[in-house]
């Protein structure tokens, strides 16, 4: 008896498969491998990658570093008003790390105590050379400082040292038609008697000699009121 072997239908379906042009095989473009792009290197964006992270951690090293260095500096204890002098008392040193800010050395406040302030010193600020001035249009000559009696309603509520206040003329009850007017439109306080919580007392206006006899006068009457300048403490 022969036996004859049929060709599996599967392994004719495969080796058609693999023959170009067969029923069975691939053709177009699924037969076809999508090409893979090769791998761009970009050496100079890395470089640059690098770069900005040794610098950050430069940074951070030398922020840590000066962190420990400390300078002495001086610290403004009261107001001071643009113009007025920064006398001794309002100076007290403090130890602060040296982050590159030129500070005046507390060792120099016997200088800064001959010197004037450039603009208005609150309590707590850090002296640099640029808030000091050698010499001052507020306090200079031609300038005279007066003492006023206020009472309340003729003085603003908190008015401190160094404040910039408008001087003016508010006439009493026997003056007629008499009209209020402004005698000076810009004085320094010198001085305040009263707390800062009281709104009458003593207060000490630096002013131009010109209009110091008129406010004088005024004031003696009780016919004066001061009003404080907004932005100047």
């Amino acid at each position: 008896m022969r036996i004859s072997e049929k060709p599996d239908r599967d392994s004719r379906a495969t080796v058609n498969a693999d023959r170009p042009g067969s029923p069975g095989a691939l053709s177009g473009p699924a037969s076809r491998k999508l090409p893979v792009p090769p791998r761009e290197r970009k050496p100079a964006l890395a470089a640059l990658a690098l770069l900005l992270v040794l610098g950050g951690a430069l940074a951070t090293t030398l922020l840590v570093v000066r962190s420990g260095d400390r300078v002495s500096a001086i610290r403004i204890t009261q107001q001071i008003g643009a113009g007025q002098p920064i006398i001794l008392a309002a100076m007290e040193e403090v130890q602060i790390a040296d982050t590159g800010i030129a500070y005046v050395d507390y060792r120099q406040r016997e200088k800064v105590a001959a010197t004037f302030a450039r603009v208005t010193l609150l309590p707590g600020t850090l002296l640099t050379e640029a808030m000091v001035s050698t010499d001052s249009e507020q306090s200079g000559p031609g300038k005279v400082t007066l003492g006023l009696a206020l009472k309340a309603g003729q003085v603003p509520l908190g008015l401190l040292r160094g404040d910039h206040v408008q001087v003016l003329y508010v006439p009493g009850s026997g003056r007629g038609t008499s009209q209020g007017r402004v005698l000076a439109p810009s004085a320094l306080v010198e001085s305040v008697g009263s707390s800062e919580t009281s709104s009458t007392g003593l207060v000490s206006i630096i002013v131009d000699s010109s209009v110091s006899p008129t406010i004088a006068m005024y004031a003696s009457s009780g016919e004066i009121a001061l009003g404080k300048l907004a932005g100047t403490g």
